[in-house]
Protein backbone atom coordinates (compact mmCIF):
# COMPACT_ATOMS: atom_id res chain seq x y z
CA UNK A 1 0.00 0.00 0.00
CA UNK A 2 2.88 1.95 1.24
CA UNK A 3 4.62 1.90 -2.30
CA UNK A 4 1.50 2.17 -4.03
CA UNK A 5 1.39 5.33 -2.37
CA UNK A 6 4.86 7.19 -3.13
CA UNK A 7 4.41 5.49 -7.20
CA UNK A 8 1.24 7.52 -7.07
CA UNK A 9 2.82 10.84 -5.82
CA UNK A 10 6.07 10.26 -8.32
CA UNK A 11 3.44 9.87 -10.79
CA UNK A 12 5.40 6.68 -11.25
CA UNK A 13 3.00 4.01 -13.57
CA UNK A 14 1.71 1.24 -11.31
CA UNK A 15 3.26 -2.18 -11.77
CA UNK A 16 1.21 -4.81 -14.36
CA UNK A 17 -0.87 -6.86 -12.11
CA UNK A 18 0.15 -10.58 -11.36
CA UNK A 19 -0.76 -13.13 -13.50
CA UNK A 20 -1.90 -15.89 -12.64
CA UNK A 21 0.47 -19.29 -13.30
CA UNK A 22 1.24 -23.16 -12.33
CA UNK A 23 3.87 -24.57 -11.74
CA UNK A 24 4.78 -28.18 -12.83
CA UNK A 25 8.22 -29.47 -11.72
CA UNK A 26 10.21 -32.45 -12.66
CA UNK A 27 12.58 -34.30 -10.69
CA UNK A 28 16.18 -34.86 -11.49
CA UNK A 29 18.86 -35.06 -8.36
CA UNK A 30 20.63 -32.40 -7.92
CA UNK A 31 19.92 -30.67 -11.01
CA UNK A 32 16.94 -29.59 -9.16
CA UNK A 33 19.34 -26.63 -8.04
CA UNK A 34 18.05 -25.19 -11.39
CA UNK A 35 14.78 -25.29 -10.14
CA UNK A 36 15.64 -23.34 -7.18
CA UNK A 37 17.23 -20.80 -9.69
CA UNK A 38 14.50 -20.56 -11.45
CA UNK A 39 11.98 -20.20 -8.75
CA UNK A 40 13.99 -17.51 -7.11
CA UNK A 41 13.34 -15.29 -9.57
CA UNK A 42 10.15 -16.09 -10.35
CA UNK A 43 9.56 -14.91 -6.66
CA UNK A 44 11.67 -12.20 -6.68
CA UNK A 45 10.58 -10.87 -10.04
CA UNK A 46 6.71 -11.00 -8.51
CA UNK A 47 5.05 -11.02 -11.69
CA UNK A 48 3.82 -14.34 -11.41
CA UNK A 49 0.83 -15.34 -9.48
CA UNK A 50 1.43 -18.95 -8.40
CA UNK A 51 -1.70 -20.96 -8.17
CA UNK A 52 -1.11 -24.51 -8.31
CA UNK A 53 2.14 -26.69 -7.66
CA UNK A 54 2.69 -30.16 -8.83
CA UNK A 55 5.85 -32.10 -8.71
CA UNK A 56 7.71 -35.53 -8.43
CA UNK A 57 10.74 -36.49 -6.55
CA UNK A 58 13.30 -33.94 -6.59
CA UNK A 59 10.44 -31.69 -7.56
CA UNK A 60 8.17 -33.05 -5.12
CA UNK A 61 10.72 -31.40 -2.75
CA UNK A 62 11.36 -28.06 -4.20
CA UNK A 63 7.30 -27.52 -4.57
CA UNK A 64 6.76 -28.42 -1.18
CA UNK A 65 9.52 -25.93 0.18
CA UNK A 66 8.01 -23.39 -2.52
CA UNK A 67 4.50 -24.04 -1.18
CA UNK A 68 5.43 -24.17 2.32
CA UNK A 69 7.51 -20.37 2.38
CA UNK A 70 4.67 -19.03 -0.03
CA UNK A 71 1.82 -20.32 3.35
CA UNK A 72 4.01 -18.88 5.58
CA UNK A 73 5.23 -15.51 4.58
CA UNK A 74 4.89 -14.65 1.14
CA UNK A 75 7.73 -14.31 -1.35
CA UNK A 76 10.79 -13.66 0.59
CA UNK A 77 9.99 -16.68 3.02
CA UNK A 78 9.48 -19.16 -0.12
CA UNK A 79 13.15 -17.37 -1.46
CA UNK A 80 14.56 -18.31 2.21
CA UNK A 81 12.89 -21.59 2.99
CA UNK A 82 14.44 -22.83 -1.08
CA UNK A 83 17.45 -21.29 -0.15
CA UNK A 84 18.64 -22.74 3.47
CA UNK A 85 17.50 -26.14 2.16
CA UNK A 86 19.71 -26.35 -0.64
CA UNK A 87 22.42 -24.33 1.47
CA UNK A 88 21.51 -28.05 3.84
CA UNK A 89 21.74 -30.47 1.42
CA UNK A 90 25.23 -28.96 0.39
CA UNK A 91 28.42 -31.13 0.73
CA UNK A 92 29.70 -28.76 3.81
CA UNK A 93 25.95 -28.26 4.84
CA UNK A 94 26.30 -29.24 8.40
CA UNK A 95 23.90 -31.90 8.25
CA UNK A 96 24.91 -34.87 10.76
CA UNK A 97 26.18 -37.86 8.58
CA UNK A 98 23.02 -40.19 8.21
CA UNK A 99 21.18 -37.58 6.73
CA UNK A 100 24.30 -36.39 4.48
CA UNK A 101 24.30 -39.86 3.68
CA UNK A 102 20.32 -39.97 2.77
CA UNK A 103 20.88 -36.74 0.58
CA UNK A 104 23.62 -38.11 -1.12
CA UNK A 105 21.28 -41.38 -2.27
CA UNK A 106 18.59 -38.81 -2.74
CA UNK A 107 20.50 -36.67 -5.23
CA UNK A 108 22.00 -39.75 -6.86
CA UNK A 109 19.79 -40.09 -9.73
CA UNK A 110 22.21 -42.13 -11.30
CA UNK A 111 25.97 -43.38 -10.01
CA UNK A 112 28.66 -42.27 -11.83
CA UNK A 113 29.91 -45.47 -12.24
CA UNK A 114 34.02 -45.29 -11.85
CA UNK A 115 33.09 -43.09 -8.52
CA UNK A 116 33.25 -43.83 -5.03
CA UNK A 117 29.38 -44.56 -4.83
CA UNK A 118 29.07 -46.01 -8.49
CA UNK A 119 31.54 -48.47 -7.46
CA UNK A 120 29.57 -49.46 -4.31
CA UNK A 121 26.19 -49.16 -5.58
CA UNK A 122 26.90 -51.78 -8.37
CA UNK A 123 28.18 -54.12 -6.46
CA UNK A 124 25.36 -54.10 -3.57
CA UNK A 125 22.60 -53.84 -6.12
CA UNK A 126 23.61 -57.00 -8.01
CA UNK A 127 23.45 -58.96 -4.20
CA UNK A 128 21.43 -56.76 -2.28
CA UNK A 129 18.05 -54.83 -2.09
CA UNK A 130 17.27 -51.96 0.40
CA UNK A 131 15.60 -54.72 2.18
CA UNK A 132 18.75 -56.29 2.98
CA UNK A 133 21.36 -53.32 3.67
CA UNK A 134 18.36 -51.50 5.75
CA UNK A 135 16.66 -54.06 7.85
CA UNK A 136 15.17 -51.18 10.04
CA UNK A 137 14.26 -48.78 7.15
CA UNK A 138 15.93 -45.80 8.89
CA UNK A 139 15.36 -42.71 6.45
CA UNK A 140 16.52 -39.83 7.93
CA UNK A 141 15.47 -37.84 5.04
CA UNK A 142 11.98 -37.53 6.54
CA UNK A 143 13.67 -35.70 9.47
CA UNK A 144 15.49 -33.19 7.13
CA UNK A 145 12.32 -32.57 4.99
CA UNK A 146 10.08 -31.97 8.53
CA UNK A 147 12.77 -29.42 9.51
CA UNK A 148 11.99 -27.20 7.11
CA UNK A 149 8.18 -27.73 5.92
CA UNK A 150 5.05 -27.13 8.40
CA UNK A 151 2.67 -29.72 6.80
CA UNK A 152 0.32 -28.75 9.19
CA UNK A 153 0.24 -24.99 7.53
CA UNK A 154 0.42 -26.36 3.81
CA UNK A 155 -2.61 -28.34 4.69
CA UNK A 156 -5.03 -25.76 5.76
CA UNK A 157 -4.35 -23.17 3.44
CA UNK A 158 -6.27 -23.19 -0.13
CA UNK A 159 -3.78 -21.56 -1.98
CA UNK A 160 -1.15 -22.25 -3.72
CA UNK A 161 -2.87 -25.63 -4.49
CA UNK A 162 -0.26 -28.64 -3.92
CA UNK A 163 0.35 -31.70 -5.97
CA UNK A 164 2.82 -34.60 -5.32
CA UNK A 165 3.17 -37.48 -7.39
CA UNK A 166 4.23 -41.16 -6.18
CA UNK A 167 4.08 -44.69 -7.95
CA UNK A 168 1.98 -47.38 -6.41
CA UNK A 169 3.88 -50.32 -6.38
CA UNK A 170 1.41 -52.67 -6.28
CA UNK A 171 -1.36 -51.51 -8.98
CA UNK A 172 1.52 -49.49 -10.82
CA UNK A 173 -0.92 -46.94 -11.13
CA UNK A 174 0.01 -43.09 -10.59
CA UNK A 175 -1.42 -42.04 -6.85
CA UNK A 176 -1.81 -38.13 -6.61
CA UNK A 177 -1.45 -36.53 -3.19
CA UNK A 178 -3.17 -33.04 -2.95
CA UNK A 179 -2.62 -30.54 -0.60
CA UNK A 180 -4.56 -31.60 2.08
CA UNK A 181 -2.49 -34.62 2.11
CA UNK A 182 0.55 -33.88 1.78
CA UNK A 183 2.88 -34.95 4.36
CA UNK A 184 6.96 -35.87 4.75
CA UNK A 185 6.04 -39.50 3.90
CA UNK A 186 4.17 -38.31 0.50
CA UNK A 187 7.29 -36.38 -0.14
CA UNK A 188 9.40 -39.57 0.74
CA UNK A 189 7.63 -41.77 -1.32
CA UNK A 190 7.55 -39.05 -4.17
CA UNK A 191 11.31 -39.54 -3.95
CA UNK A 192 11.89 -43.24 -3.40
CA UNK A 193 14.18 -44.56 -5.58
CA UNK A 194 13.65 -47.94 -5.04
CA UNK A 195 17.02 -49.16 -5.53
CA UNK A 196 18.08 -47.16 -3.18
CA UNK A 197 15.17 -46.35 -0.35
CA UNK A 198 12.71 -49.36 0.31
CA UNK A 199 8.89 -48.72 -0.48
CA UNK A 200 7.39 -45.74 1.91
CA UNK A 201 3.83 -47.20 3.00
CA UNK A 202 1.49 -44.55 3.54
CA UNK A 203 -1.96 -46.47 4.62
CA UNK A 204 -0.54 -50.01 3.95
CA UNK A 205 0.04 -49.49 0.00
CA UNK A 206 4.05 -48.87 -0.86
CA UNK A 207 4.69 -45.79 -3.23
CA UNK A 208 8.30 -45.79 -5.33
CA UNK A 209 9.62 -42.38 -6.78
CA UNK A 210 6.50 -40.25 -8.86
CA UNK A 211 8.72 -40.00 -11.90
CA UNK A 212 7.84 -43.08 -13.39
CA UNK A 213 4.35 -42.02 -14.31
CA UNK A 214 4.04 -38.55 -13.89
CA UNK A 215 7.46 -36.20 -14.17
CA UNK A 216 5.42 -34.37 -13.33
CA UNK A 217 1.86 -34.81 -12.92
CA UNK A 218 0.19 -32.10 -14.89
CA UNK A 219 -3.39 -32.79 -14.97
CA UNK A 220 -4.20 -32.54 -11.29
CA UNK A 221 -3.97 -28.81 -12.32
CA UNK A 222 -7.20 -28.33 -14.15
CA UNK A 223 -9.36 -28.71 -11.95
CA UNK A 224 -8.26 -27.29 -8.95
CA UNK A 225 -7.18 -23.86 -10.37
CA UNK A 226 -8.64 -21.82 -12.48
CA UNK A 227 -5.38 -20.35 -14.71
CA UNK A 228 -4.72 -21.95 -17.89
CA UNK A 229 -1.33 -21.66 -18.36
CA UNK A 230 1.23 -24.41 -16.95
CA UNK A 231 4.91 -23.22 -16.80
CA UNK A 232 6.85 -26.54 -16.90
CA UNK A 233 10.49 -26.52 -15.44
CA UNK A 234 11.99 -29.10 -16.85
CA UNK A 235 15.52 -30.67 -15.67
CA UNK A 236 15.78 -33.92 -17.58
CA UNK A 237 16.96 -32.75 -21.80
CA UNK A 238 14.48 -34.07 -24.40
CA UNK A 239 17.15 -33.11 -27.05
CA UNK A 240 20.63 -34.39 -27.01
CA UNK A 241 22.68 -34.24 -30.29
CA UNK A 242 25.06 -36.69 -29.92
CA UNK A 243 25.12 -40.46 -29.81
CA UNK A 244 25.95 -42.16 -26.74
CA UNK A 245 28.74 -44.30 -26.86
CA UNK A 246 30.20 -45.33 -22.96
CA UNK A 247 27.76 -47.75 -21.50
CA UNK A 248 27.49 -44.54 -19.16
CA UNK A 249 26.24 -42.22 -21.44
CA UNK A 250 23.99 -44.86 -22.98
CA UNK A 251 22.22 -45.47 -19.19
CA UNK A 252 22.38 -41.91 -18.80
CA UNK A 253 20.38 -41.02 -21.88
CA UNK A 254 17.95 -44.35 -21.61
CA UNK A 255 17.45 -42.53 -18.10
CA UNK A 256 16.27 -39.40 -19.61
CA UNK A 257 14.12 -40.26 -22.27
CA UNK A 258 12.23 -42.67 -19.42
CA UNK A 259 11.66 -39.61 -17.20
CA UNK A 260 10.19 -38.08 -20.22
CA UNK A 261 7.86 -40.24 -21.30
CA UNK A 262 4.83 -39.90 -18.93
CA UNK A 263 5.42 -36.07 -19.66
CA UNK A 264 5.52 -36.61 -22.99
CA UNK A 265 2.09 -38.94 -22.48
CA UNK A 266 0.83 -35.72 -21.26
CA UNK A 267 1.51 -33.10 -23.34
CA UNK A 268 0.30 -35.02 -26.26
CA UNK A 269 -3.11 -35.13 -24.49
CA UNK A 270 -3.09 -31.53 -24.03
CA UNK A 271 -1.99 -30.95 -27.60
CA UNK A 272 -4.95 -33.09 -28.93
CA UNK A 273 -7.72 -31.41 -26.99
CA UNK A 274 -5.85 -27.64 -27.62
CA UNK A 275 -6.88 -28.53 -31.33
CA UNK A 276 -9.95 -30.19 -30.93
CA UNK A 277 -11.44 -27.13 -28.94
CA UNK A 278 -9.49 -24.73 -32.06
CA UNK A 279 -11.09 -26.64 -34.35
CA UNK A 280 -15.08 -26.32 -32.52
CA UNK A 281 -14.88 -29.63 -31.82
CA UNK A 282 -15.20 -29.80 -28.02
CA UNK A 283 -16.93 -26.87 -25.99
CA UNK A 284 -14.17 -24.66 -23.80
CA UNK A 285 -14.79 -23.91 -19.89
CA UNK A 286 -14.51 -24.86 -16.62
CA UNK A 287 -18.25 -26.10 -16.28
CA UNK A 288 -19.51 -30.10 -16.80
CA UNK A 289 -18.79 -30.88 -20.27
CA UNK A 290 -16.45 -28.16 -20.81
CA UNK A 291 -12.56 -28.40 -21.64
CA UNK A 292 -9.94 -26.32 -20.67
CA UNK A 293 -7.58 -24.78 -23.06
CA UNK A 294 -4.06 -25.19 -21.80
CA UNK A 295 -1.15 -22.69 -22.18
CA UNK A 296 1.63 -23.93 -22.10
CA UNK A 297 5.14 -23.00 -21.45
CA UNK A 298 8.38 -24.33 -20.30
CA UNK A 299 12.17 -22.82 -18.76
CA UNK A 300 14.66 -25.86 -19.47
CA UNK A 301 17.76 -26.93 -18.56
CA UNK A 302 18.24 -27.93 -22.07
CA UNK A 303 20.65 -25.01 -22.73
CA UNK A 304 22.78 -25.36 -19.62
CA UNK A 305 23.30 -28.90 -19.55
CA UNK A 306 25.94 -29.43 -22.18
CA UNK A 307 28.29 -30.25 -19.43
CA UNK A 308 25.66 -32.29 -17.43
CA UNK A 309 25.19 -35.78 -17.43
CA UNK A 310 24.32 -38.40 -14.95
CA UNK A 311 27.61 -37.89 -13.18
CA UNK A 312 27.03 -34.23 -11.91
CA UNK A 313 23.47 -35.18 -10.79
CA UNK A 314 25.52 -36.62 -7.70
CA UNK A 315 27.35 -33.31 -7.12
CA UNK A 316 26.51 -31.66 -3.64
CA UNK A 317 29.03 -29.51 -3.98
CA UNK A 318 27.45 -26.04 -2.78
CA UNK A 319 29.34 -24.17 -5.23
CA UNK A 320 27.56 -26.86 -8.08
CA UNK A 321 24.43 -25.97 -6.57
CA UNK A 322 24.94 -22.06 -7.08
CA UNK A 323 26.11 -22.55 -10.56
CA UNK A 324 22.98 -24.37 -11.20
CA UNK A 325 20.91 -21.77 -9.44
CA UNK A 326 22.90 -19.05 -11.29
CA UNK A 327 21.73 -20.72 -14.34
CA UNK A 328 17.89 -21.23 -13.41
CA UNK A 329 17.86 -17.79 -12.61
CA UNK A 330 18.87 -16.33 -15.85
CA UNK A 331 16.61 -19.24 -17.74
CA UNK A 332 13.45 -17.50 -15.80
CA UNK A 333 15.08 -13.68 -16.49
CA UNK A 334 15.33 -14.56 -20.33
CA UNK A 335 11.34 -16.78 -19.92
CA UNK A 336 9.76 -13.60 -18.66
CA UNK A 337 11.54 -10.93 -20.57
CA UNK A 338 10.75 -12.70 -23.80
CA UNK A 339 7.09 -14.47 -22.96
CA UNK A 340 5.46 -12.70 -20.11
CA UNK A 341 3.24 -11.06 -22.24
CA UNK A 342 1.89 -14.50 -23.62
CA UNK A 343 1.00 -15.52 -20.19
CA UNK A 344 -2.65 -15.57 -19.96
CA UNK A 345 -2.58 -15.17 -24.08
CA UNK A 346 -1.15 -17.84 -25.80
CA UNK A 347 1.28 -20.51 -25.21
CA UNK A 348 4.66 -20.21 -25.99
CA UNK A 349 5.80 -24.18 -26.74
CA UNK A 350 4.82 -25.60 -30.00
CA UNK A 351 3.07 -28.58 -29.00
CA UNK A 352 2.53 -29.95 -32.09
CA UNK A 353 6.11 -30.20 -32.68
CA UNK A 354 6.96 -31.10 -29.31
CA UNK A 355 4.62 -34.37 -29.48
CA UNK A 356 4.75 -35.32 -33.59
CA UNK A 357 5.93 -39.02 -33.97
CA UNK A 358 8.65 -39.20 -36.75
CA UNK A 359 7.46 -41.53 -39.93
CA UNK A 360 9.62 -43.62 -41.78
Amino acid sequence: MIKSLVRALRGEPSPPKPKRINLALQGGGAHGAFTWGVLDHLLEDGRLEIEGITGASAGAINAVLLADGLVRGGREEARKRLADFWRAASLGGGLPEVQRKAIDRLFSFLPLEDSPMGIWFKAVSQYLSPYDFNPLNINPLKDLIERFVDFDAIRKCQTPQLFVTATNVQTGRLRIFPHDKITADAILASACLPLLFRAVEIDGVPYWDGGYLGNPSIFPLFSKTQSEDVLLIQINPLVRHTTPTSSQDIVNRLNEITFNSPLMGELRAIQFVTRLIDEGRLPRGTGHGKYRRINMHRIALDGSAKQLNAGSKLNTDYDFFELLRTNGRRAARRFLDAHFDDIGVRGTVDLQAEVSAEWA
